[in-house]
């Protein structure tokens, strides 16, 4: 099921790309995930992979004869991990391919990065019991976990047309707002703009129509990850969401960081899949002995704040919350076995949103929503900023590493975006 532990993890590797060995790096040579860039001037994409500071141009060295992602993702496991090993040897510190991969080096700072893939498709999962529990305790204090939770994966269909690489900004959303003594909605900006921390889950090889992914091949169906912001407007939610769920209070952005980190990399950061005791054990399609004992992943997932005042002030971003994948309710596996269970196809790039992480601890929340118990208790922010969701200029920095004593620290760079103003209506 799982990726193994390799000599690509030896945490004695160096590279010869000096950066890569700097301690704080999120990719040194034990990482290497793909992306896809456009250098200054140029109109061509090319794919790459992230090393230290730099971008290695895999067409250039020769490593692979496409600039499709596509390709590279509908390649079988062997062959991802098989230029997954000579991407490795090629720019570890001995590599006798040093001088002729050196000129196919580009720094990151030189290169514009857009979406990893084509996203055909795009699901949002919500995976997290702890975020699944703040939010019902704010709506059904005496019901917060509705009893399906327990059984199945929750998910929704989304919208793939509107997700946009780190970086990009985007306006603040219009829609139907009603207040609870309000006689009639009215259209108009957010007001209750919000953050969601979530990864990516980018699907490799899909499945023909109607035949479902047993749960011991699921992750042969997973390329890799990516830290995902899942833009949330939460009054429109409130109103809308009402018999079937979002619509327009999401649709309008998602932001997804430019690199994938492979499930190969990730080998290193396995963990037991954890449940209370006395919850139901999942049914048998969603069950599987390797998932039990490796089917979670230990994964840091940080979010900042940088507000304009802060930038005009020279100051970075201020962090607000801490949570780990590792305490998912679901794994990955488990999401790709229920989402094909009824014989959906999935395709190459289709992307999943693990729904936002969260941890059990009060100041773990994932989103705004449940740091500020729903703006009834607002942040404070260091330089006196005040916050119970998002005002315009405000900037969201999302961050995901793992470590382990024995391996490499690997981390997933950074999701970005910026609020601007919402279009007059």
């Amino acid at each position: 099921m799982a990726a193994l532990v390799d000599e690509t993890h030896d945490p004695a590797l160096t590279s010869w790309v000096e950066s890569a060995d700097d301690p704080a790096t999120d990719f040194p040579v034990q990482n290497l995930p793909f992306g896809r860039f456009r250098r200054s001037g140029e109109q061509s994409l090319a794919l790459g992979v992230a090393i230290g500071d730099q971008v290695l141009d895999l067409r250039r060295a020769g490593l692979i004869d496409t600039d499709d992602m596509g390709v590279l993702m509908r390649g079988d496991v062997a062959a991802r991990r098989e230029l997954r090993r000579t991407i490795s040897q090629g720019l570890r510190r001995d590599s006798g391919r040093r001088d002729a991969l050196r000129a196919c080096l580009v720094p990151q700072r030189n290169v514009e990065m857009v979406l990893p893939c084509r996203i055909g498709d795009y699901t949002d999962f919500y995976t997290s019991i702890h975020h699944a529990t703040n939010v019902g305790k704010q709506f059904r204090p005496d019901n917060p976990l509705l009893p399906n939770y327990k059984w199945i994966p929750i998910g929704y269909h989304g919208r793939a047309s509107s997700i946009v690489v780190s970086g990009r900004p985007f306006r603040r959303p219009v829609g139907q707002i009603k207040g609870p003594d309000d006689a009639a909605p009215t259209l108009a900006p957010t007001r209750r703009l919000d953050f969601e921390l979530e990864l990516g889950v980018f699907i490799a090889e899909g499945n023909e129509l109607g035949e479902a992914v047993p749960i011991e091949r699921a992750e042969d169906h997973v390329f890799g990850l990516a830290l995902f912001n899942d833009w949330t407007a939460r009054d429109v939610q409130t109103w809308e969401y009402q018999p079937l769920g979002p619509f327009l209070s999401k649709s309008f952005a998602s932001s997804v960081s430019p690199w994938i980190v492979t499930l190969e990399a990730l080998a290193p950061f396995r963990a037991p899949l954890r449940r209370p005791q006395d919850d139901p054990q999942p049914l048998p399609y969603l069950d599987s002995s390797a998932n039990r004992q490796a089917g979670a992943l230990d994964i840091t997932l940080e979010a900042a704040l940088q507000t304009s005042a802060m930038r005009a002030a020279g100051v970075p971003g201020e962090r607000l919350m801490r949570s780990n994948f590792r305490d998912s309710y679901w794994t990955v596996a488990q999401m790709v076995a229920h989402h094909t269970v009824n014989g959906c196809n999935l395709q190459s790039g289709d992307l999943f949103g693990s729904g936002t992480q969260s941890g059990a601890e009060p100041g773990q929340g994932g989103s705004l929503l449940e740091l500020t118990l729903g703006g009834k208790r607002p942040l404070r922010l260091a330089n006196g900023d005040r916050r119970t969701f998002l005002e315009d200029g405000d900037t969201v920095v999302l961050r995901g590493y793992c470590e382990r004593e024995g391996f490499r620290r690997i981390g997933f760079g950074e999701c970005v975006g910026t609020v601007l103003p919402a279009r007059v209506v």
